[in-house]
């Protein structure tokens, strides 16, 4: 793997297809995620996920030829990761869309380009560059136009409040497990290995979790759970996240924060054709403000 490349430099086309793989599959798993709600315990098909995903990942690793044994020096950057993104930030959605519209929840996780953006500054002191804080905020109000008649009656009560604050809280997970990956690749940390060890320990911190709150490790043994749960697993997590982490050492992490955006655009694409959803000129307007966002985050310096 090589060193980390220069956030500004224009985006090469294998960016650009990286970025779209990205954006289509986690759009996309918006609708899978739909169909693990039900019988099974959230924390329990977040197990299932990466205890399907991390064996894959590892071949995946040895088939390109990555080393998967590492000294426990290394091992802290995929505890942190597995802490960060495979187990709390599922963790903390989950619970947050008990209490809040799935819109508020993808406008609160849209603002992960920003938090990228800050934390890469705090962290690694990476200019800022006023563009991707533009795009990022426009991007995010954007998203919040889209679902503005989801929106429209919502009360901030104590409910909503706990859902607003676990989903923000989710975010801040995200973006940290963002930067962890941007620091082991400037290791040269191997990625699909340094994500399969991830994913095992996001594993083992879940399992814990749904233990201490007593849940039940089972299966709805039904097409629907069966086919979103392989969705998820093998599509949603061993190519998205090796794209996700490959994108986040090619072009930084504040640029890759803007997928966060898109999301809802696929998944509001999706649903205009199978559910019927109805555009209105605050969801027109809204995709707009992405789509100008998203070519003022992703366009090379002068």
């Amino acid at each position: 793997m090589t060193q980390a490349a220069p956030i500004t430099r224009p985006l090469a086309p294998l960016d650009y297809a990286l970025y779209a793989t990205s954006v289509l599959v986690w759009g996309l798993s918006w609708i899978a995620m739909h169909y693990q709600v039900g019988v099974v315990a959230p924390e329990v098909s977040v197990v299932w996920r990466f205890v399907i995903a991390a064996p894959m990942m590892f071949l995946v690793a040895a088939l390109r030829g990555e080393r998967l044994w590492f000294p426990l020096a290394d091992h802290r950057y995929f505890v942190g990761l597995g802490a960060a993104i495979f187990s709390t930030n599922f963790a903390l959605f989950y619970y947050a869309a008990q209490h809040v519209a799935s819109g508020l929840l993808s406008i609160v996780f849209s603002l992960a380009s920003i938090g990228n953006v800050v934390l890469g500054a705090v962290v690694f002191g990476i200019r800022v560059e006023r563009r991707v804080v533009i795009g990022g905020a426009l991007g995010a109000a954007g998203v919040a136009a889209m679902f503005y008649p989801e929106l429209g009656g919502l009360q901030l009560d104590a409910a909503a409040l706990i859902g607003l604050g676990l989903s923000m809280a989710g975010t801040v997970s995200f973006c940290i497990g963002n930067m962890l990956s941007f620091a082991a690749q400037r290791k040269k940390l191997p990625i699909f290995a340094s994500t399969g060890w991830s994913m095992c320990y996001g594993a083992s911190f879940m399992t814990l979790f749904a233990l201490l709150r007593g849940q039940t490790f089972t299966l709805e043994w039904s097409a629907t759970y069966i086919g979103g749960l392989l969705y998820l697993s093998l599509i949603g997590s061993v190519i998205a996240f090796g794209v996700y982490f490959t994108l986040i050492g090619r072009i930084g992490a504040a640029r890759t924060g803007y997928a966060t955006v898109m999301y809802p655009v696929v998944a509001l694409v999706v649903s205009t054709v199978a559910e019927g959803y109805r555009w209105t000129l605050p969801s027109v307007l809204g995709l707009a403000c992405v789509l100008i966002g998203n070519v003022l985050v992703l366009r090379g310096p002068r």
